[in-house]
C-alpha cells in the first residue's frame, strides 16, 4: 500500500511539473541561409523566437527546428505539424484569403530581385530581353510570381543547393544572373565583400514578400499569444536594433 500510495505521489509531482514547465512550441523553418538562419544560433528567425521567449508569453517557451521545405509543406497541408511556421506567405500554401491556417502580421518585408553583371543591359519589361542567359535559383523551389515573367524573358534555369551557391557561381562566371530575395543578396555582398560595383541590383516584377508566422488553427492558443507581439515589432527599439544588423 505504502509503495502504491509512493507512486502516486511521484506521478501527481511528475504532473504538476510538466504543467510548471508549460508548452514547449516547435517554431518551424525550411531557411537555412543568411541572414534568416546564420550558423546555428544567429539570424533574423533565430532573433525573434529568442525574442519571444524573453517576452514570457504566459507557459509558451519556443524552440527553432529546421525542416526541408517539401516536408514541411506536406505536413503543413496534412494537418501534421506539431507547432508553428517562420516566415512564410499565404499563396505559397494557397491560403491567400487567410481562411485554412492563422495568420501574423507581417514581420519582414522583402522583394525578389536579379543580380547581373554591371554592364548588362536589362529591362524588366521587354519580353526576351535576356534570352539564353541562366539565372541562378534554389533547387526543389519553386517560383510561381516569376514563372511567367522567367519564360518570356526566355531565361533558362540553373538550379544550386542554396542561394549562397548561386551567388558564388555568378561571382565565378558559371551563370549569367541570380534571382533571390533581396535581403539575401544584399547580406551576401556585405559579408563577402562581393564588389558592388561589378554587380546590379533590380526588383523583379512579383509581389512583396511579407514574411510572417504560420499557425494551425490547432494551436489558436499559441495564436492568440503570439499574434500581438508580432503586430508591434514595428515600434519596439529592441527589435529594430536587433533586425538592424542585417540590413
Amino acid at each position: 500500500m505504502r509503495k502504491s500510495l509512493m507512486a502516486l505521489a511521484m506521478l501527481c509531482l511528475g504532473v504538476l511539473h510538466g504543467a510548471a514547465r508549460g508548452e514547449l512550441v516547435s517554431v518551424y523553418t525550411s531557411a537555412r541561409v543568411a541572414p534568416l538562419v546564420i550558423g546555428e544560433g544567429s539570424g533574423i528567425y533565430p532573433d525573434l523566437v529568442a525574442y519571444l521567449n524573453r517576452k514570457k508569453l504566459g507557459q509558451l517557451s519556443f524552440k527553432l527546428v529546421y525542416l526541408p521545405r517539401k516536408r514541411l509543406q506536406l505536413q503543413v497541408e496534412r494537418g501534421e505539424l506539431d507547432g508553428i511556421v517562420i516566415g512564410m506567405m499565404p499563396h505559397w500554401f494557397n491560403d491567400a484569403a487567410q481562411k485554412k491556417y492563422l495568420w501574423s502580421a507581417p514581420f519582414d518585408t522583402d522583394r525578389y530581385v536579379i543580380v547581373l553583371p554591371a554592364g548588362q543591359a536589362f529591362n524588366a519589361s521587354k519580353p526576351g530581353a535576356l534570352a539564353g542567359h541562366t539565372v541562378g535559383m534554389v533547387l526543389g523551389y519553386s517560383y510561381p510570381d516569376l514563372e511567367d515573367w522567367m519564360h518570356q524573358q526566355g531565361l533558362v534555369r540553373s538550379d544550386a543547393a542554396s542561394d549562397e551557391l548561386n551567388l558564388e557561381k555568378l561571382r565565378l562566371g558559371r551563370v549569367d544572373s541570380v534571382a533571390a530575395a533581396g535581403a539575401i543578396v544584399r547580406y551576401y555582398m556585405k559579408v563577402h565583400a562581393m564588389d558592388a560595383d561589378k554587380f546590379q541590383l533590380q526588383e523583379l516584377p512579383s509581389r512583396v514578400t511579407e514574411r510572417r508566422f504560420l499557425v494551425p488553427r490547432s494551436k489558436a492558443a499559441v495564436y492568440d499569444s503570439i499574434a500581438p507581439v508580432i503586430r508591434q515589432l514595428k515600434d519596439d527599439p529592441e527589435w529594430q536594433r536587433l533586425a538592424a544588423k542585417y540590413e
